[in-house]
């Protein structure tokens, strides 16, 4: 089957001082990403692809050298833009987030408007499936945007899609490819099943 697995980077280490798109995983999220790489091992995989964030990049090389495949990097998988405020600690970071998904249409507090942001990851994982073989293709990316992402294959507004089970990350979707279909709602990386289920 021809699918993509689109995985939301688990845990990383939070520092006010580095600013965050260059935040990595933390052991904790390292540690997922591997369990789930474990899982996955022998299941034939074309490519991985992910964003140009430390936190991506670490999740996807981790996925691409388990299950040796091609790394790819595409910026346009990047979380939506928060340059204007960096970072924000909890629980405000949280307020602006349910304001950003409730305006999609606005830009709250200079960030990148949800609705800009989503026809960006559509664009980007449309992109992805075009360029890549055949097959299963792993994608490695963030949770706003993945919402964003599911908002869109289940036709509903901004707003009112199934989101990711945990906050911290480490979630993933199955998508069929050419056209992109949802064929299941959000999993813990720690529940594979599904992601298994691809192979058959």
């Amino acid at each position: 089957m021809d699918a993509i697995v689109f995985i939301t980077h688990p845990e990383v280490v939070i520092d006010p001082a580095v600013p965050v798109p260059r935040w990595p995983l933390s052991a904790k999220g390292r540690t997922r990403m591997e369990t789930f790489a474990d899982a996955l091992a022998g299941g034939p995989v074309a490519a991985v692809w992910s964003s140009d964030e430390q936190k991506a990049l670490d999740g996807g090389a981790i996925l691409a050298e388990r299950l040796a495949a091609p790394h790819r990097v595409d910026p346009r998988l990047g979380e939506n833009g928060r340059e204007s405020t960096g970072y924000i600690a909890p629980p405000e970071f949280w307020e602006v987030v349910a304001e950003f998904f409730a305006k999609p249409d606005e830009s709250v507090r200079g960030w990148e408007t949800a609705r800009h942001a989503q026809q960006r990851i559509v664009d980007a994982v449309t992109r992805l499936d075009a360029n890549s073989p055949p097959g299963v293709v792993l994608v490695v990316s963030h949770g706003g945007v993945g919402a964003l992402l599911t908002a869109h294959l289940q036709g509903v507004e901004i707003g009112r899609e199934d989101r990711p089970p945990n906050p911290a990350g480490g979630c993933y979707l199955v998508i069929g490819r050419g056209p992109l279909v949802l064929r299941g709602g959000w999993r813990e990386v720690e529940t594979p099943a599904a992601a298994l289920a691809i192979w058959g």
